[in-house]
């Protein structure tokens, strides 16, 4: 079985993993949208963007990690 991740939306019935993902990638395109035109970042922004995707990512991490103990 193939699950694709699409611009913008999950298919109906992809995994939990797949929508975590999802949610991570709309969080970077948010954000280069927003710094895209600009030269410069500042190093709080970056830092914020990275702790949004880590915190995406690790939510689904840590049940899983959890279980397993």
């Amino acid at each position: 079985m193939t699950e694709t991740i699409q611009h913008g939306s999950v298919q109906h019935g992809s995994s939990p993993d797949l929508i975590v993902i999802a949610e991570a990638i709309g969080v970077i395109d948010k954000a280069l949208t927003e710094i895209g035109g600009r030269q410069l970042v500042s190093s709080t922004e970056m830092a914020d963007l990275l702790l949004d995707v880590r915190q995406l990512l690790s939510e689904k991490v840590e049940p899983a990690t959890a279980v397993a103990k």
